[in-house]
């Protein structure tokens, strides 16, 4: 793939690094930012052939095949309607909107035009997470009940996310949006979102937006989804995942406790790992930041599935439905109430009901819990099918 890389800041450059060291047969070979000073440092760093402050003239260059976006979340919908309006395929960082309108702006754009979309969420290529849906899918832990991701720091790096209305939001908007889409994927992406319930406050940060955030989103299914996200936490970047289904349950730690700890005096001063808040004492990296925070995968669905014509596992309707159930999560924290979804556009299964949680024991009896003693004995706690009593047999 020929990219055009839109941004030349700190996420541009995470991407620029996967996506020109990964595959080793892609090349970034047009590079726009706002400040023509980073424009140049960044195409000096990745030997870009062209580089400019004009946006429309970075992707307008019949060499592009995909333009990439790692813009500040209110130049998205400009840069995507750029890429319609060259006909050129795209993909985006996340969040794909500010909000849910911005969000299916895009999306009815990139359809109507009949190009490529692909959103950019990382977390949902890592490899631990690859492997615990896998295991999801094949039914490991049963039927899914509850599913939890945390993303915590003390902040993101650029000016931009600390005024709301470039942002869109706080740390929901810009953490949330990752933990959303991680839960769907347990839960199931075909499954309805139908309420939020959200607590929100700014408690740290001289900001106007939220710095720390606890949400519960319900499913048509019956399963539960819970975010926890902070720009107030110290100690370095926290992703943690928690599933739990009838059959198992998977814990996953994808950045603070990975078996890998360095001891520094700090004399060097050297990076040693994403929004570690020191570099003296005990540091905790992660063996390959590309690849355990899933860019790697993630380019490589994307430029493949450009080349085999297909769509790839998240696209612009993803984000489109993240940016919903955000909305919902907004104004839930503003109301202290359960919000719906109002999704405009759903295209997943409708009318899921809650499954059975009637385990049957006997002609009588549902089984309530089996167990072994610690004396030796098995226990059985059973519930009556016609009274509703429970009751204790010891076997």
């Amino acid at each position: 793939m020929n990219i055009a890389m839109l941004g030349s800041g700190f996420i541009g450059r995470f991407y620029a690094e996967s996506i020109q060291g990964y595959r080793s047969k892609d090349k970034i070979v047009s590079i726009y930012s706002r400040r023509e000073e980073s424009t140049k440092k960044f195409a000096d760093d990745y030997n870009v052939a062209f580089s400019t402050t004009v946006m429309e003239d970075a992707i307008n260059r019949p060499e592009v095949d995909v333009v990439c976006i790692a813009l500040p979340n209110n130049l998205h919908e400009e840069a995507v309607m750029l890429c319609c309006k060259h006909k050129k395929a795209v993909i985006t960082t996340k969040p794909l909107g500010r909000n849910g309108e911005e969000a299916k702006r895009m999306l009815l754009a990139v359809e109507k035009a009949g190009i490529f979309n692909g959103y950019l969420e990382d977390l949902v290529y890592t490899p631990k997470f690859i492997k615990a849906q896998e295991s999801v899918k094949k039914g490991a832990l049963g039927r899914i009940l509850w599913a939890k991701s945390r993303e915590t720091h003390p902040g993101p790096h650029s000016d931009w996310f600390w005024d709301i209305e470039q942002a869109g939001g706080g740390c929901i908007l810009d953490l949330g949006c990752h933990c959303v889409e991680i839960t769907r994927g347990y839960i199931g992406k075909d499954i309805l979102p139908v309420e939020v319930m959200c607590w929100a406050d700014t408690q740290v940060k001289p900001i106007d937006a939220e710095d720390h955030a606890i949400g519960l989103i319900k499913y048509e299914n019956g399963a539960i989804s819970q975010f926890e996200v902070s720009w107030t936490f110290r100690g370095g970047l926290d992703l943690r995942d928690e599933v739990m289904g009838t059959e198992g349950t998977i814990w996953i730690n994808s950045f603070m406790r990975t078996g890998f700890e360095i001891f520094t005096t700090g004399k060097s001063g050297d990076y040693l790992a994403e929004k570690s808040e020191s570099d003296s004492g005990w540091i905790f990296p992660v063996g390959d930041e590309l690849n355990e925070l899933g860019y790697n995968h993630m380019f490589m669905d994307m430029f493949q599935s450009i080349e085999q014509n297909k769509e790839p596992k998240e696209t612009f309707y993803d984000g489109y439905v993240v940016n919903v159930i955000l909305d919902a999560a907004y104004k839930s924290a503003k109301t202290k109430l359960w919000e719906p979804v109002k999704l405009d556009i759903w295209r997943g299964r409708t009318g899921v009901s809650k499954d059975s949680h009637l385990e049957e024991y006997d002609a009588e009896h549902y089984l309530v819990k089996e167990e072994v003693t610690h004396y030796g004995a098995k226990k059985l706690i059973l519930k009556n099918k016609a009274s509703g009593k429970i009751i204790q047999r010891t076997l």
